[in-house]
């Protein structure tokens, strides 16, 4: 699932709610994606309707599936299975772990955000997770992270378990080395590659040039 140059996770903006806002996107995304670097895609759109979600997965799938790049969908088990898309991420909150195979069955790629806890990441093991996610590392303009995590849990996880690791949480091309290095398989990103002044493929380069 990633590699020593192709470990970038992609996870959208959530201002793409929009038809205008999804054309713009999409042109970011191929961008993004022709830099050859992207390990995986997460549409994640918070508060929009079931058929925007379908909308956009329409639109943003075949660019992720051109480019041999996974797409997941946030949280929406159901959907994901529904729209074909390649996997799904889900927090705690949002759906039992322990569920999410039940749904999505074994083919589907499923992903578990952990947070700062060493208990989901075995909890998430033990449902047969594709990869665990730590965060946040640094505060981020996304969103209010529920806890802080250092890089000690990410060296801790690679230490113990075969299970890829991923970094997230206001991580950019200044702060992203130090994560690789203490094991993260994966660093998911969105400002740092949507907002990169030079545009979003040089935003991907960036992050890869400072973690090799």
């Amino acid at each position: 699932m990633a590699d020593d140059n192709r470990f970038v996770y992609l996870i959208s903006p959530e201002a793409v709610t929009t038809p205008a806002a999804l054309d713009q996107f999409a042109a970011a995304l191929e961008a993004a994606l022709a830099t050859d670097h992207a390990a995986l895609f997460q549409l994640r759109l918070k508060n929009v309707s079931d058929d925007w979600l379908e909308t956009a997965t329409a639109r943003l799938l075949p660019l992720c599936q051109s480019r041999n790049v996974p797409f997941l969908m946030n949280d929406r088990a159901d959907l994901a299975v529904k729209f074909g898309c390649d996997g799904v991420h889900v927090s705690p909150d949002d759906m039992d772990f322990a569920k999410v195979r039940s749904v999505v069955g074994a083919d589907l790629i499923f992903g578990a955000t952990c947070r700062a806890s060493r208990d989901l990441a075995f909890e998430a093991g033990e449902a047969d997770a594709d990869y665990v996610a730590f965060g946040a590392f640094f505060p981020s303009t996304t969103k209010d992270p529920k806890s802080f995590v250092g890089t000690e849990i990410l060296e801790w996880w690679s230490g113990i378990a075969t299970l890829p690791s991923c970094a997230i949480g206001g991580i950019n091309a200044q702060n992203c080395r130090p994560l690789r290095e203490a094991g993260a398989d994966l660093l998911a990103v969105v400002s740092a590659v949507w907002d990169y002044p030079e545009g979003p493929a040089a935003g991907v380069n960036a992050l890869v040039e400072a973690c090799t």
